[in-house]
C-alpha cells in the first residue's frame, strides 16, 4: 500500500490530503486540510526505513520539544504522531515560495534584500538556541517566504532525528545536514556541535543570495566536503564589487572554520550586518590580507582558516582524481591537499596506509574482483598502480611496509607474509600464518618483524625468508600495530590487556637485542618514532600525541603534547608518517560506523545469492560474539542484532518473511542455537536476572521459545568467566559450553560439558591451561566432537570422539584451520583453512576412528563474508541439505567516503611549531 493511501487510512477525521507537494532525503511533504481547523497545512513524513531506525516514541519525544517555539520567524509545528507505522508532523502551509525557488529565478537577490532576510533568519535562530534547540539542517529550501518575510520550517526536526536515532542514523546512509551548506564540524561527524554550525550555515545561505553561488561547490558531496574541509572561500567582493566591506566580513567571519572563529551567537552576528554604516561600500573594514601576487612572499594565514582542528602554516588544498605533487628541492610550506580517488583505485574503507620512508610512495588496499588488491600510489604519478605480483590473493588491509630502500613492499595475503617489487613482479612468500591486520615493521638491517598466530606472538624473519624466531608470546594479550626503531634496535607495538583488549591499547618497545619489554605509554593504539627525537602516538579519541624518546631507555622524557586530532579509527588509527615529514591520514572522528551486512546463501561452488535483498542489519557489538543459526526444518534463522534497543536476538522466517524479536529486556543477547525440536532458542545473556552491566562475569544461557512467548529460563547461571558457546547433545545429556572471555589469552579458553538432568556444575572437557580451545561443533549424532586448538603453535582444527574425549585425536587441518562445522547428515565436515578457502573432508566413520577422507577446497572466502582473522566460534551455517552456506555478507555504504583522504607536505615544520622549546 502506497504511503499516502496508508496514511487517508489512518488519519481519516483528521487530515483529508490533497497530493504530494514535496521530497527530500528525510521526509515526503503532502499537502492536506486540516478537518477540524479547517486549513491547510503540510504533513511531512519521514522515510519508513528512517522512522523503523527511530521509534516512534523515542522520535515524538524529541520533536516535542521544538513545539513550544514560538517566533515570528519560524514555522510552528502544530501536531506529530504515528499512522499505520508511519511517522508524521504537522506545520502550517506557507503559501509564497521558498528561498530556494528565488535564488533559482534570480541567482543573485538585491543587497539590502539579502542582509534583511540573513538579518531576521538571525534572530530566529538566537531565540532558538536560547531555548537549547539546534535547526542543523538549514538550507534555502528550508527558508519559506512569506508575505516576504523569511520564516524558517523544520527547526529542530534534524536534531530530533540525531538524538532520537543517535549513532544508527548514519548507518541508514542519511547524513544530517547539506554539502554546501553543512559546517565544517558536522562534515567530520563531531557530535558536539552547538548553534555556530546554525551560524555557518546562515553564512552559506548569505554568501550565495550575495554571490549567486554557495562557499564551496562540486559534482559531487564528496567533492564539496573535500573543497569544504580544505579550501577558503573567495572574498564576496571578488564575486560581486559593490558587496559592502563590512558585510564580506562579516560573512566571512560566521564561515570560519573552527566554530570558535565565528560569532559566539546568532544575534552577534545579526548585529555586525545590522551595524550602523554596514551598508556603504566605504565603511572601513580589517580584513584578511589579499592572495599575494605571484612571486610575492606569503603570510601565513590565521589559524581559523585551517582544516577543522588541523593547525598549519600554511594550506594550499586541491580535489583532485590523483596524488600529484612535485616537491621542489626546498619546502618552506606545510601543505594539505584533500583526495578524491576514483572508486576504482579508491582505499578499501579499512585499509591502513603505508608511506616510503622518503615520502614518495603510498601504498595500500583497494577493490578488486578477488575482494581486495594492493596498489601503489607514486607522487609523479596521476594514478594509482594495481600490484600485479598479489593479484592472485585477497590482501590484508593492515598489514603493509615498505623497504627500507622503498623498492620492495611486504604484505600479507592467505595468512602468508610475502615480498614484491613496487614496480611489479614475482612476490617471495617469507613466513606463514602472518596476521593480516596487525601490522608490519622492516627493520634497516633487512628483517621484518610481524605478528602472528592470532595476534599472541611476536616474530622477525630476514626478509630474504629463512627461520623465523619468536620476540614475545603474550600470554595474557594480543599485539598489533607493529612500527619500527631507527637502526634495527627495536620494534614499537601496541598490546591489550584481559578484558581490557576490546577499550584499551598500551604502547609497548621491545628491544630486539635483548628481548627486555618496556610499556612505554598508556591508553595509546599506535607508535611512530620521528627522526627528531619524538615518538608520537594516537589514543583512541584520535589526538595524535608526541613527546621526547630516549632510545637508550625506551622511554618518555616529557610530557606528551597534542599536535594533531582528527585521526579516524577503523580498528587501528588510519595514519602513516614518512621520514622526511609527508603523512597520510584519515581525516574524522570515526572512519565507519557499524557495519551493514545482508544475509546471503553461497553454494559448494562460491556462487552468492542473496536471502532477503531488501533486509539489511547490523550485528551485535557486545563482545563482538555474533552469530546465527538455521532452524532444523530450514525455515527460520535466529540472528543476534544490534538495535536501537542494543543487542537481541531476532528470529526472521526466510527468505523474505517477517523479523521477530525474541530478547526484549535491557541485557546484550548474542550467539543463539535452535533446540533440536525447533521449539527453543538458547543464547548468551550478559547480565540475566542481575542488575550490574557491561561484565563478562555476569553471562549466563538462558532459552526462550521460539515463537518469543514466555518467559527465560536459565540454563546454565552466570559464571566468573562467562558462556560464549553452547550445544546440546542430541541425547540431551550433556550440554557443552565454551568459557572464557573473547580475547586471546593463551589458556583463556576452555570447553566444559555440564549435564543438565543431572551435576549442573561445569567439568572440564578440553581445557588446556597452555592452549586455546574454542569454536566446537558436535557431530548429528553426538559421537564426535570438532573443535579448533593452538596447541602447535598454529590454529587448526581437531576431532574427537564425544563424550570420552581421551578416546583419541585426528588433525583435520594442515597449515592453519578454524570455524569447523558439520554437515546435518553427519558424513562431512567443514572447515577454512589459513588461506580462507572453505574445505570439506569426508567422515566414514570406522570403529573407533572418524574415518577422515581426502579434504577438498570448495571455494575462497570473499573478503565481504563475514570471518575474520582469529574468530571465537564459527561464524556460518549450512542449509539441512547441506548444499548452501549462510553467511553475512557486509554493505557498503557511501558514509564510508566521508571520512576524507588527506596528505599534509612538510608536516615537521608544523609539528616544530607546536612543540616550541619543549
Amino acid at each position: 500500500m502506497e504511503a499516502l493511501e496508508r496514511l487517508q487510512q489512518s488519519l481519516a477525521g483528521r487530515y483529508a490530503f490533497e497530493r504530494e507537494i514535496g521530497r527530500g532525503g528525510m521526509a515526503t511533504v503532502y499537502l492536506a486540510r486540516d478537518v477540524k481547523h479547517e486549513r491547510h497545512v503540510a504533513v511531512k513524513v519521514l522515510d519508513p526505513e528512517l522512522g523503523a531506525v527511530l521509534g516512534a516514541e523515542r522520535f515524538l519525544a524529541e520533536i516535542r520539544v521544538t513545539a513550544n517555539l514560538q517566533h515570528p520567524n519560524l514555522l510552528p509545528l502544530f501536531d506529530s504522531g504515528e499512522a499505520d507505522g508511519l511517522l508524521f508532523y504537522v506545520m502550517p502551509f506557507v503559501e509564497g515560495e521558498s528561498l530556494r525557488a528565488r535564488l533559482t529565478r534570480e541567482k543573485q537577490l538585491p543587497l539590502d534584500d539579502a542582509v534583511r532576510i540573513t538579518v531576521a533568519i538571525a534572530n530566529a535562530l538566537d531565540y532558538a538556541h536560547g531555548h537549547g534547540v539546534i535547526h542543523r539542517d538549514l538550507k534555502p529550501e528550508n527558508i519559506l517566504l512569506q508575505a516576504g518575510q523569511p520564516v524558517i520550517a523544520d527547526f529542530g526536526i534534524a536534531l530530533a532525528v540525531s538524538n532520537a536515532g543517535g549513532g544508527r542514523i548514519t548507518q541508514t546512509g542519511l547524513s544530517l545536514g547539506t554539502p554546501l551548506y553543512m559546517s565544517p564540524e558536522q562534515a567530520t561527524g563531531d557530535r558536539g556541535i552547538d548553534g555556530r554550525t546554525d551560524i555557518y550555515s546562515l553564512a552559506a545561505m548569505a554568501y550565495e543570495m550575495l554571490t549567486g553561488e554557495a562557499p564551496h561547490v562540486g559534482a559531487t558531496s564528496q567533492a564539496i566536503i573535500a573543497r569544504l574541509m580544505t579550501e577558503e572561500p573567495r572574498p564576496m567582493t571578488t564575486l560581486r564589487r559593490n558587496v559592502p566591506p563590512a558585510i564580506n566580513a562579516a560573512v566571512m567571519r560566521a564561515l570560519e572554520k573552527l566554530p570558535a572563529d565565528r560569532y559566539a551567537t546568532a544575534k552577534e552576528f545579526a548585529a555586525a550586518l545590522s551595524a550602523p554604516g554596514a551598508m556603504t561600500a566605504a565603511a572601513l573594514v580589517a580584513t584578511e590580507p589579499a592572495e599575494p601576487a605571484s612571486g610575492a612572499p606569503a603570510t601565513a594565514p590565521r589559524a581559523s582558516r585551517l582544516v577543522p582542528s588541523m593547525a598549519v602554516v600554511t594550506v594550499a588544498a586541491l580535489a583532485v582524481a590523483g596524488w600529484v605533487l612535485l616537491r621542489p628541492a626546498r619546502v618552506e610550506r606545510v601543505t594539505r591537499i584533500m583526495m578524491e580517488i576514483p572508486d576504482s583505485i579508491a582505499p578499501r574503507p579499512a585499509s591502513q596506509f603505508a608511506i616510503s620512508r622518503d615520502g614518495s610512495m603510498i601504498a595500500y588496499v583497494g577493490r578488486s574482483a578477488l575482494g581486495g588488491q594492493l596498489f601503489i600510489k607514486a607522487r609523479h604519478q596521476a594514478s594509482a598502480t594495481a600490484l600485479q605480483a598479489s593479484s592472485s590473493q585477497a590482501i590484508g588491509n593492515g598489514a603493509l611496509e615498505f623497504s627500507p630502500d622503498g623498492r620492495r613492499v611486504a604484505f600479507v595475503t592467505g595468512g602468508t607474509l610475502r615480498v614484491a617489487p613496487v614496480i611489479g613482479g614475482p612476490a617471495v612468500a617469507i613466513a606463514d600464518t602472518a596476521s593480516p591486520t596487525r601490522g608490519l615493521a622492516w627493520l634497516d638491517d633487512e628483517s621484518l618483524v610481524f605478528v602472528r598466530d592470532g595476534g599472541v606472538r611476536l616474530h622477525r624473519v630476514k626478509a630474504s625468508g629463512g627461520p623465523v624466531t619468536n620476540l614475545w608470546s603474550s600470554d595474557s594479550g594480543t599485539l598489533s600495530a607493529v612500527t619500527t626503531l631507527p637502526e634495527s634496535r627495536g620494534v614499537l607495538v601496541s598490546r591489550c590487556s584481559g578484558q581490557l583488549c576490546a577499550r584499551e591499547l598500551d604502547l609497548w618497545a621491545v628491544d630486539l637485542r635483548s628481548l627486555k619489554r618496556t610499556r612505554v605509554v598508556a591508553n595509546a593504539m599506535k607508535g611512530w618514532y620521528l627522526p627528531s627525537g619524538y615518538l608520537v602516538f594516537v589514543r583512541r579519541e584520535g589526538v595524535l600525541y608526541a613527546a621526547p624518546f630516549d632510545l637508550t631507555t625506551f622511554q618518555l622524557t616529557g610530557d606528551p603534547v597534542p599536535v594533531l586530532d582528527s585521526v579516524s579509527i577503523n580498528g587501528l588509527p588510519t595514519l602513516a608518517i614518512s621520514n622526511e615529514g609527508t603523512v597520510v591520514m584519515r581525516a574524522g572522528r570515526t572512519l565507519t560506523l557499524a557495519p551493514t551486512h545482508s544475509l546471503v546463501w553461497v553454494d559448494r561452488a562460491g556462487v552468492e545469492s542473496p536471502v532477503d535483498p531488501a533486509w539489511t542489519f547490523h550485528l551485535t557489538v557486545a563482545g563482538g560474539n555474533v552469530g546465527w543459526s538455521i532452524s532444523p526444518d530450514g525455515k527460520r534463522v535466529a540472528i543476534g542484532l544490534n538495535s536501537e534497543s542494543g543487542d537481541d536476538i531476532w528470529v526472521k522466517q526466510l527468505p523474505n518473511g517477517p523479523l521477530s524479536r525474541l530478547s526484549f529486556d535491557s541485557a546484550a543477547e548474542v550467539r543463539p542455537r535452535w533446540s533440536r525440536d525447533g521449539r527453543f532458542v538458547s543464547y548468551t545473556s550478559w547480565n540475566a536476572n542481575v542488575s550490574t552491566v557491561g561484565a563478562s562475569s555476569v553471562q549466563a544461557l538462558v532459552q526462550r521459545s521460539a515463537d518469543g512467548t514466555g518467559h527465560d529460563s536459565i540454563l546454565v547461571s552466570r559464571r566468573p568467566n562467562g558462556v560464549f558457546e553452547h550445544a546440546l547433545s542430541p541425547d540431551g545429556e550433556y550440554l557443552v559450553v565454551r568459557m572464557g572471555g573473547t580475547v586471546n589469552i593463551v589458556g583463556g579458553r576452555d570447553i566444559s560439558v555440564i549435564r543438565p538432568k543431572g551435576d549442573t556444575t561445569p567439568r572440564p572437557l578440553l581445557a588446556s591451561p597452555a592452549f586455546d580451545e574454542a569454536a566446537f561443533a558436535l557431530s548429528p549424532d553426538g559421537k564426535w566432537i570438532a573443535f579448533e586448538s593452538n596447541e602447535t603453535g598454529r590454529v587448526e582444527v581437531y576431532i574427537r570422539p564425544f563424550p570420552n574425549v581421551e578416546g583419541g585425536k585426528w588433525q583435520l587441518s594442515n597449515g592453519g584451520g578454524r570455524a569447523p562445522l558439520w554437515n546435518r547428515n553427519g558424513r562431512e565436515l567443514f572447515y577454512v583453512n589459513a588461506g580462507r578457502e572453505m574445505m570439506v573432508a569426508p567422515i566414514t566413520p570406522v570403529g573407533a576412528a572418524p574415518g577422515i577422507g581426502d579434504r577438498k577446497a570448495l571455494f575462497k572466502l570473499k573478503d565481504e563474508w563475514y570471518l575474520t582473522e582469529r574468530e571465537n566460534y564459527t561464524p556460518y551455517d549450512i542449509a539441512p541439505d547441506g548444499k548452501r552456506f549462510l553467511m553475512a555478507r557486509s554493505v557498503q555504504t557511501g558514509m564510508t567516503q566521508l571520512a576524507p583522504l588527506i596528505f599534509i607536505d612538510n608536516w615537521f615544520a608544523e609539528l616544530k611549531q607546536k612543540l616550541g622549546k619543549r
